[in-house]
């Protein structure tokens, strides 16, 4: 998902905890900016800070990078199993 541009309906609803359907709510309304193509929608990652309501700082992303790292380098083998026993 790193080297994606744009997020899926499906994907956003997980990082905002909220479901599909309340996404497609939100873009109907113009509270979340969205691309149609073909009978979806997709979201630009860059407008994620914005749907979100806070803009990271470099300083706050580079520390999320380390955290995903440090998590991924620890648990690499765990999270194998867990993707696909999914």
């Amino acid at each position: 998902m790193k080297n994606k541009k744009f997020l899926s309906t499906i994907e956003l609803a997980k990082i905002l905890g909220i479901s599909r359907i309340a996404v497609y709510k939100k873009i109907k309304n113009n509270e979340i900016k969205a691309i149609k193509v073909g009978r979806n929608f997709v979201i630009d990652k860059k407008d994620l800070g914005n749907i979100l309501g806070k803009e990271l700082t470099e300083k706050e992303k580079k520390e999320i990078e380390k955290a995903v790292k440090k998590v991924v380098e620890e648990y690499r083998e765990t999270l194998k199993l867990l993707a696909t026993n999914d």
